[in-house]
């Protein structure tokens, strides 16, 4: 009976320590609670300044401190930029940092393409919203956000550029079209004629490079609508010819097509002829200036005009009066001589009506040059 007892106490003994380790381990479990623990943010000016003539120099440089959890545990800060105080998703951009950094500095380039993105306009004196983001690397739970700083500046609108390549021009790497991003906003816009059967393309982001190419995942002979970075096939324009203005998101990863039908051409006895069909069509330099431009033989025996659309509704010739051999007027003016006959180097600039948009003229006046090319 003595001996039962003993072991029943040793056995009572262990099951006694086991729970006191269990409470213990209870007692010492670490819980995050992010949202009470907030890094720290400074920045070395609170007026940056930003110009084209300073793309490479330093702008602007935040000094930060991640916030501390009491434990050590793995997380991830970013700095986020916002033209709001409530750092709206749809107008807030980020830049993650290095785990080890502990201060990040920005370019003049860097933090105006940051703020473009951020979509804050450019030209503009504009409040910027700065704060640091941290967040427990793979975690669920919500990150916690450091103090906002504000800053004055003003964003400038830097032009990029995408370039095409693709039947439509011979698949000539070397003399690709452009498409344009007028402020950097991952929006690329360009016009391109696409002649019968030559419809499809692609996308490169740098000069005389398949690299990096944008292509689509979408079915051969269909008309894309969505964007893929080294995708298997080519772009496919509608299968009807014509102009196109082509959009290609790259926030959405889209791309579309639009008829256009304020494309500019060359007829005449000059050139090609009068009659319907003669027209040589111009190209769209895609560069943000309104040009467009054609080199072919012309003969002096004949005179040209250019239209538009292919059709006698808006022609360009040169004024009868005052004619300073540059400026075109619509209509019933004279024709333009050719000097001598040879090949030229046609360019035409239609008068921008840039308070309905920047690719409708007002149908009235231009500017054009007959270069005669060697």
């Amino acid at each position: 009976m003595k001996k039962s007892f003993t072991k029943f106490l040793a056995f009572g003994s262990i099951a006694l320590l086991m729970l006191a380790s269990c409470k213990k381990d209870e007692s010492n479990k670490v819980v995050a609670s992010p949202s009470t623990a907030k890094g720290t943010l400074t920045a070395s000016t609170t007026t940056p300044t930003l110009s084209k003539a300073h793309l490479t120099d330093n702008a602007i440089t935040f000094t930060f401190k991640a916030p501390s959890f009491g434990f050590s545990s793995a997380i991830s800060n970013s700095i986020q930029v916002s033209g709001t105080a409530a750092f709206v998703d749809t107008l807030t951009k980020e830049t993650t940092l290095s785990s080890k950094d502990v201060s990040k500095t920005f370019t003049v380039m860097d933090f105006n393409n940051l703020l473009l993105a951020a979509k804050l306009p450019g030209g503009v004196a504009t409040t910027v919203h700065v704060r640091l983001k941290t967040q427990f690397t793979g975690s669920v739970v919500a990150p916690t956000y450091s103090n906002d700083i504000t800053l004055t500046t003003t964003p400038f609108n830097l032009t990029s550029f995408l370039y095409t390549v693709g039947a439509f021009q011979g698949w000539d790497i070397n003399h690709q079209d452009s498409l344009i991003s007028a402020t950097s906003n991952g929006i690329y816009v360009g016009i391109i004629n696409f002649t019968a059967g030559n419809n499809q393309f692609l996308v490169v982001p740098g000069k005389k490079s398949y690299d990096n190419k944008y292509a689509t995942a979408d079915p051969q002979n269909t008309t894309s609508s969505n964007v893929a970075v080294g995708g298997a096939n080519n772009f496919y324009a509608p299968a009807a010819a014509g102009f196109y203005t082509v959009t290609l998101n790259l926030n959405t990863n889209k791309i579309s097509f639009d008829p256009f039908i304020a494309y500019y051409s060359v007829i005449g006895d000059g050139a090609n002829g009068w009659d319907a069909g003669n027209d040589v069509d111009m190209k769209a330099a895609n560069d943000g200036t309104g040009l467009w431009s054609v080199t072919l033989p012309l003969k002096s025996t004949g005179t040209i005009k250019i239209r538009k659309g292919h059709a006698w509704t808006t022609s360009y010739g040169i004024p009868k009066t005052g004619a300073d051999g540059k400026t075109l007027t619509t209509s019933d003016d004279d024709n333009i001589p050719v000097p001598v006959s040879g090949t030229y180097k046609i360019t035409f600039i239609p008068h921008l009506n840039t308070a309905v948009t920047p690719v409708a003229d007002d149908d009235k006046t231009a500017i054009y040059t007959l270069v005669k090319q060697p």
